[in-house]
């Protein structure tokens, strides 16, 4: 089933309301941050241990942010342009270089936290999607549609000796993605240089128990609870349950495109992003796709008018809520189950979508019921209470952030 819903806009009193929650005090005590930035936060905040770090990319270099006063711990040299993905075990992130995917140790989570980027590469033909779920690591490589698959575990000494890899071949080069379940069942995309169609999926031994050729342009991938997979398509989004795959159709035909999945492991519902003009100059949508894994539908929200988005600027969080940071600067808080719009927390000025995708622009991450949120005009990443819409600390950098990921 496809369904279409329109949702009305937070009224601008509640958003006001809101701003008052979000504004930081300028007289807040700041901290003294490494080479390339500072921090500002709550007075009496103190790192903790255990504090999440703070990958942010900027043209030429990584820097490192304690999660917890923002701080910048690290400020290391990397390629023109990266990209960033946590590599599953709460510590270490890979980054995508020339020559494949390169552990960055973040220092979460240790006695020294010290972070680094590492000698250690995992090869890879033009390097893409980064998959973690179920103890492994699950590298692409669009070059040669390869995958590589990483215990996630062995990480942890990875800084000392690069850990065992498996690989499974590819068939024909594409941008595709893999992910493999705990059974050990590899999901992985069809496609060659031309174009993508669907997915298989196959055992341990190689044994192909499932396929389907129905989801052209097959893009991106998320795991739901009862690890249902999600695999966006061009005009719809295709699903992995107890060993089969289904088509779910988009209302919009023939092109309705979801390409990114966002999801919770513990809801049966799937966010994705939603395009309905294939000829659309720029990269923002003001519609999101809402995918239940448990009844096998697929419905698509309109935003309200001014709350637009990009594919670097939704994510899940506290109570399995979506997160969408729109160009209007807000947090609009989503409830997948209502498909209605329940908060706005204003965070940065309004901003304008990218000319290219890789251009930096805002983008949101989220560990526990913090969100972290790059603000590239003000050369800012702030972190964030979803369940207040407070601005906890601020990082000013001398760069303007990119890329994000979160590691801890």
């Amino acid at each position: 089933m496809s369904r279409r819903v329109r949702l009305a806009a937070i009224s601008s009193t509640a958003l006001l309301v809101l701003a008052g929650c979000s504004s930081e005090d300028e007289d807040e005590s700041a901290g003294d941050g490494e080479p390339g930035g500072s921090s500002s936060q709550s007075p009496g905040s103190t790192p903790a241990p255990t504090s999440p770090r703070v990958a942010v990319s900027y043209e030429g270099g990584i820097v490192v942010l304690d999660g917890a006063t923002m701080e910048v711990v690290a400020d290391v040299d990397s390629e023109e342009f990266t990209r960033l993905n946590p590599a599953g075990d709460d510590r270490h992130v890979m980054v995508t270089v020339a020559d494949g995917f390169q552990l960055l140790d973040t220092g979460a989570g240790t006695e020294s936290g010290e972070a680094e980027l590492t000698d250690v590469v995992f090869e890879a033909d033009t390097p893409g999607h980064v998959v973690t779920h179920a103890g492994r690591t699950v590298l692409y490589a669009d070059g040669t549609s390869d995958t590589t698959v990483i215990d996630t575990a062995s990480l942890a000494t990875a800084s000392e000796e690069a850990p065992e890899t498996t690989t499974v071949p590819g068939v024909e080069a594409h941008h595709g993605v893999s992910i493999v379940l705990e059974d050990g069942t590899l999901l992985t995309t069809v496609g060659d240089a031309e174009s993508r169609s669907g997915a298989v999926a196959q055992d341990e031994d190689g044994t192909v128990i499932a396929e389907n050729d129905q989801c052209p342009g097959i893009h991106g991938e998320g795991t739901a609870a009862d690890e249902a997979v999600v695999f966006g398509c061009d005009d719809g989004a295709l699903l992995y349950v107890d060993g089969a795959f289904q088509k779910l159709a988009a209302p919009d035909q023939p092109y309705g495109r979801m390409g990114n999945a966002y999801v919770s492991e513990t809801s049966p519902l799937v966010v994705g992003d939603y395009k309905t003009d294939p000829d659309a100059e720029g990269y923002l949508l003001d519609e999101v796709a809402v995918i239940d894994t448990a009844a096998a539908t697929h419905e698509v929200v309109e935003l309200p008018e001014g709350v637009e988005y990009t594919f670097r600027d939704v994510a899940r969080g506290p109570d399995d809520l979506a997160y969408i940071l729109a160009t209007d600067g807000a947090i609009h808080v989503m409830d997948p189950e209502t498909r209605e719009l329940t908060d706005a927390f204003p965070v940065v000025d309004a901003w304008e979508g990218p000319a290219e995708w890789q251009d930096p622009h805002p983008a949101i991450k989220v560990a526990g019921t913090v969100a972290y949120v790059t603000d590239p005009a003000d050369s800012e990443v702030h972190a964030v209470d979803l369940t207040t819409g407070e601005v906890l600390a601020t990082a000013t950098l001398d760069v303007a952030p990119n890329e994000i990921a979160v590691a801890g």
